[in-house]
C-alpha cells in the first residue's frame, strides 16, 4: 500500500502535541512560511504561536489574510513578505495596515511580489537554487519599489528574464487533511504552494484533521508529503478553521465578514484576541461544526 511505498528512510517526523511542535521548531526571529492558499490555512498553528509569544519574525505567505493579520496585531512579526494581501471578499487587514502605517504594534517591513514571483521562489527553495528565473513584470511597477526583483539575459535567446531570491524558511507550517502513523501526509482539494514550502525549509510541522492507520490512493490531484520531509506533526481536528478543509467542514464566510469591526479597533481586536485565541488551546478547534468525510456513515 501507499504507506509501505513511502517507507524506508531513517527519519520520520514526530507526532507531537501542537504545543510541543511549536515549541520545537518556531523561536523568535526565525523566518516562517505558513502556507494554504484559501483551503487549508494553518489557524490552529499561527494561534499557537501567538500563545507562545514569538516574536521578531519574519512571516512568508501567498495571499497573507485573518491569520497573519492576527499574528502581525499581536506583534509576532517584524517582516512580511507576501504577494497581495487582504480579507477575502471582505476588504483590508487593518492590523497589517496599521503595522505599516503607524508602526502599531511594531513597525513591519514589508516585501511584496506577485503570485508568480512567490510560486517559482518557493520552487527554487525546493530545488536548493540561489533564485528563481520567470517571464514576469512586464510594465509592472513593483520591480520600482523592491530591489530583490531583477533581471537576467537568457544565455540562450537573448530574452530578458526576471528573478526573484529563492524562498528558503526556516521553519515552513502547513495543514493537512490526514496522516499515517508512519508519518506520511495527504493534501487534496485546492492545494497551494505547501508542498514546495515544506521541501524548501529546514524545518516544518503540519497540523491535520486525523492521524489514520493507512492513507488512501485520493484523487488525482493529490499530494503526498512523506514523512522524511516533515519534522513535526500534530492532530488538531478543525485547525483550518475558518478556511475550509476539503470533505470535512466549509468556509466560514461569517467570520470572515465578522473580522472587518474586530480589526479595525485595536481595544476591541485585543480583547477578541484574548478571549478566542490567548485564553484558548488548540483542543477549542474541535468544535467548529465538522462534516463526516465522504464515504463515511453519519
Amino acid at each position: 500500500m501507499l504507506s509501505q511505498c513511502l517507507a524506508g528512510t531513517n527519519r520520520v517526523a514526530e507526532i507531537l502535541p501542537l504545543r510541543d511542535a511549536i515549541a520545537r521548531t518556531v523561536g523568535d526571529g526565525d523566518t516562517v512560511a505558513l502556507e494554504g492558499f484559501t483551503h487549508l490555512i494553518p489557524y490552529a498553528a499561527g494561534h499557537e504561536i501567538i500563545r507562545q509569544r514569538r516574536t521578531g519574525l519574519h512571516l512568508i505567505r501567498m495571499t497573507p489574510d485573518i491569520l497573519y493579520d492576527q499574528m502581525i496585531g499581536m506583534g509576532c512579526a517584524a517582516r512580511l513578505t507576501f504577494s497581495w494581501g487582504g480579507n477575502p471578499g471582505v476588504g483590508s487587514l487593518h492590523r497589517l495596515r496599521d503595522a505599516v502605517e503607524n508602526g502599531w504594534p511594531g513597525p513591519l517591513e514589508i516585501e511584496e511580489h506577485s503570485h508568480a514571483a512567490m510560486a517559482n521562489a518557493y520552487d527554487a527553495g525546493a530545488a536548493n537554487l540561489p533564485f528563481a528565473v520567470f517571464r514576469g513584470y512586464v510594465g509592472a511597477d513593483l520591480p520600482k519599489v523592491n530591489p530583490n526583483i531583477r533581471y537576467v539575459d537568457c544565455p540562450y535567446t537573448g530574452e530578458r528574464l526576471a528573478t526573484v531570491p529563492a524562498i528558503r524558511p526556516d521553519v515552513a507550517v502547513i495543514h493537512a487533511l490526514r496522516a499515517d502513523r508512519e508519518g506520511n501526509v495527504l493534501l487534496e482539494g485546492i492545494v497551494g504552494v505547501q508542498k514546495q514550502a515544506v521541501l524548501a525549509a529546514k524545518r516544518s510541522v503540519v497540523t491535520v484533521e486525523e492521524i489514520v492507520d493507512e492513507l488512501e490512493d485520493g484523487s488525482p490531484n493529490r499530494v503526498i508529503l512523506p514523512s522524511w520531509t516533515i519534522t513535526a506533526i500534530a492532530e488538531v481536528p478543525g485547525g483550518a478553521h475558518p478556511s475550509y478543509a476539503h470533505g470535512y467542514y466549509p468556509r466560514d464566510n461569517a467570520f470572515y465578514i465578522a473580522w472587518d469591526p474586530i480589526a479595525r479597533d485595536r481595544d476591541r481586536f485585543r480583547a477578541w484576541m484574548d478571549a478566542n485565541v490567548m485564553t484558548k488551546g488548540p483542543e477549542d478547534f474541535a468544535r467548529h461544526p465538522r462534516r463526516h468525510r465522504v464515504g463515511e456513515d453519519a
